[in-house]
């Protein structure tokens, strides 16, 4: 280990190269230290945190509530599968269904995970409740929606990139328009085998396209009257990050099942979960469904003390107020700015659009550019640079931030 601790930057980045498959195309920086807004690389640079691990991060790094909580249960009892009870996972559940308002929770590790037992439940609850033939039952999902890189999952993306060469699909989906009433009550109609809709409040990965306001309310109720199923994936857009608890609370939706991940950890360790009340969940019966680790005690324990600190620092309300302020201040710089089409997003999920095509390198140029002025940031879909930091984030980081990121865009900007 203490080898490891003096490698340089490009030491570990050729590392990873030789030995690690190539799935991912990191930005250059090799990290080595968090604490809340902030990350440190391996040569001891500080920058600011803008991505927060898509939204795993939102208590900030390596926050001592929840790394201690982590700590304590990993000291006493890490796992014991689902084969046997542990003294945590009751007190996770009671705490997160009282804390969404739900009946049930599923304990899962990964938001990919917890996506694909959505379904599952959703399925079953189609074919043991609502009576759709065996075999016959559909979701609709949305184009350009990203909910994670199994097979099922990649099966209704629209993604060429996660999609090619995986082939063949699973079917059973139906894909429409993201935002657009029509084409799902369009879907609804005449089509008696619908289970659920499936839907992020916010499409974070597609570029932060946050939907029409009253979109989430009334497709809630289009699934209501159609007796279907409607599932928020919430896994980037949950636990405090939109200024709301949920994404869908903007609108006062309870979602039928809903699906957490990701900040459900305070970044520390994988959990995720699915939520709904009794009538749906009680699908699930032993041996239906498992996960040697969903619900192991340091995730049980991790995630009480990951709600918590959203709760206690009042982290949602924080996001609200900074979300404001980052457009607000973008807003007045972008009419001066040729470089930039758009700001969007709602709390701290954000993203600007740039002027100029998605085969581009612009954008990742603009990222390289910030990593230097001490800021990092990934694009997303060519053009599109998300800005999500961590929820600790205070005001006068936030405008430091607004002042680097002005500051490099003027750089290109010529």
């Amino acid at each position: 280990m203490a080898v490891l601790e003096h490698l340089t930057s490009q030491q570990a980045i050729d590392l990873e190269n030789k030995y690690g498959a190539h799935n991912y195309h990191p930005l250059p920086v090799v990290l080595s230290k968090g604490e809340g807004v902030y990350v440190w690389d391996v040569e001891g640079k500080r920058y600011y945190d803008f991505l927060s691990a898509y939204s795993a991060v939102n208590q900030g790094h390596c926050h001592p509530k929840i790394v201690g909580a982590m700590v304590e249960q990993a000291q006493t009892l890490t796992l014991t599968s689902r084969a046997f009870y542990n003294d945590m996972l009751g007190q996770y559940e009671q705490y997160a269904t009282s804390t969404f308002g739900f009946d049930k929770l599923l304990p899962m590790n990964t938001g990919a995970e917890a996506v694909e037992t959505a379904l599952k439940i959703c399925r079953r609850w189609a074919y043991q409740k609502k009576g759709i033939p065996e075999n016959q039952a559909q979701v609709i999902v949305c184009e350009n929606n990203f909910h994670g890189r199994t097979t099922t999952i990649i099966s209704f993306s629209n993604d060429p990139v996660a999609r090619t060469d995986y082939g063949p699909f699973t079917e059973g989906f139906i894909k429409i328009a993201y935002d657009n009433l029509r084409a799902l009550e369009k879907a609804l109609q005449n089509n008696p085998n619908v289970a659920g809709f499936l839907v992020e409040p916010i499409q974070g990965e597609a570029g932060v396209y946050v939907p029409s306001e009253g979109y989430l309310s009334a497709a809630k109720a289009l699934c209501e009257k159609y007796n279907v199923l409607f599932i928020a994936d919430e896994v980037q857009t949950g636990i405090a990050r939109t200024g709301k608890m949920l994404a869908v609370d903007h609108e006062n939706v309870k979602p039928d099942i809903l699906i957490l991940g990701k900040a459900l950890s305070g970044g520390v360790y994988p959990v995720s979960a699915v939520l709904a009340n009794n009538e749906i969940m009680d699908v699930i019966t032993p041996g239906s469904h498992g996960s040697t680790f969903g619900g192991n005690p340091v995730a049980a324990a991790v995630a009480i003390a990951a709600l918590e600190v959203i709760k206690e620092e009042q982290l949602a309300e924080n996001a609200m107020e900074l979300g404001e302020v980052f457009r607000e201040e973008l807003n007045k710089f972008i009419p001066s700015c040729d470089l930039v089409i758009q700001v969007r997003g709602k709390g701290l999920l954000n993203a600007i659009v740039i002027n100029d095509t998605e085969d581009s390198s612009t954008a990742w140029d603009i990222c390289m550019a910030l990593k230097e002025n001490g800021l990092l940031a990934k694009p997303t879909h060519g053009n599109i640079i998300r800005f999500a930091p961590p929820l600790v984030m205070n005001h006068e980081q936030l405008l430091d931030c607004v002042d680097i990121i002005i500051k490099t865009l003027k750089e290109f900007d010529k």
